[in-house]
Formats: C-alpha cells, sequence, structure tokens
C-alpha cells in the first residue's frame, strides 16, 4: 500500500479519484442528455466541433480531445445516423471529410449546453472557483508532463 504522504502515494491517490470522478462525469453526463438522443460521447464530440468554431477532420476531434481515431469516427458514424452530423469535402485533404454540424446538432448541443450549465451550477455550490482554477492548472501541468513522459509503460528498476 501507498503512503498517502509520499509523492507516490499521493500521485496515485490522485489518480485513482480521477477515474473515479471520470466514471461519475460520465454517468451525469449521461443522464444530462439522455432524453436529447446523446451520451457523454456524443455531447464530446458535437462539443469539439462547436466549440472550435470551424469544422474539424475526425483526427483533428480525436488530436483535442485526446482520443483514438478510431473512437471518434465510430461516434461520428452514431451521431450522422442520427442527424446530428454530416460530412462535407475538406479542401485540404481529399480523403479526411470534415465533421460539421447540422441544424438539429447545434440544437441538441445547445439544449446540453444549457443543462450543464444548470448542472455545473448546482455542483459547483460544492466549491470556490479558485478551488477549480487551482485544480484545473494542476491537471494541465500532469497532462503536459504525461504528454511529454517518453517513458510511459517501461518500469523503473527498484
Amino acid at each position: 500500500m501507498n503512503d498517502p504522504a509520499s509523492p507516490v502515494g499521493a500521485f496515485t491517490d490522485l489518480v485513482l479519484e480521477v477515474f473515479r470522478l471520470n466514471g461519475a462525469l460520465i454517468a451525469a453526463g449521461d443522464a444530462l442528455t439522455r432524453d436529447l438522443g446523446l451520451t457523454s460521447a456524443r455531447w464530446q464530440v458535437l462539443g469539439a466541433v462547436a466549440l472550435a468554431g470551424r469544422p474539424l477532420t475526425v483526427a483533428g476531434v480525436a488530436r483535442g480531445m485526446g482520443l483514438t481515431r478510431q473512437a471518434v469516427r465510430r461516434v461520428v458514424a452514431d451521431l450522422g445516423a442520427a442527424g446530428l452530423v454530416a460530412s462535407a469535402p475538406n479542401p485540404d485533404h481529399r480523403r479526411a471529410d470534415l465533421v460539421v454540424l447540422t441544424p438539429a446538432g447545434r440544437e441538441a448541443y445547445a439544449a446540453a449546453s444549457a443543462r450543464q450549465a444548470a448542472w455545473a451550477g448546482r455542483i459547483g455550490r460544492e466549491c470556490g472557483p479558485c478551488d477549480f482554477a487551482g485544480t484545473a492548472a494542476l491537471l494541465r501541468r500532469l497532462r503536459a508532463a504525461l504528454e511529454r513522459d517518453e517513458d510511459a509503460g517501461v518500469p523503473e528498476e527498484p
């Protein structure tokens, strides 16, 4: 068992809590948007395109979200079948179509965003803006360190 007072133990405790938080966020997102025909994954992809302010390729969505192209491609196919996104020709790349929101996709994203704002207001009362800002900054630093770690998955010698 790791000592929570040590850097290894504290980091491990944080990682486990982030995993739990991720599961809770996915469940909450699914509940918030279920009747809109969205899942957390669909909402996330719609949001990536909506917030980009321009059409993106599947690879562009995947890069921005830290997901695989295959996972995003599957979600984009689901969104397309639901009429929430469409493909558009990409003038920069013949084989990589652009993902664009349809009017129904913009409407679903706007409805989900309005619900998220109310939900965030309720949940956000538990902590102050400074707590959130500091935590987000820490998470960004940790993500950057993980992205720079060329030895990820290589066990260290004891």
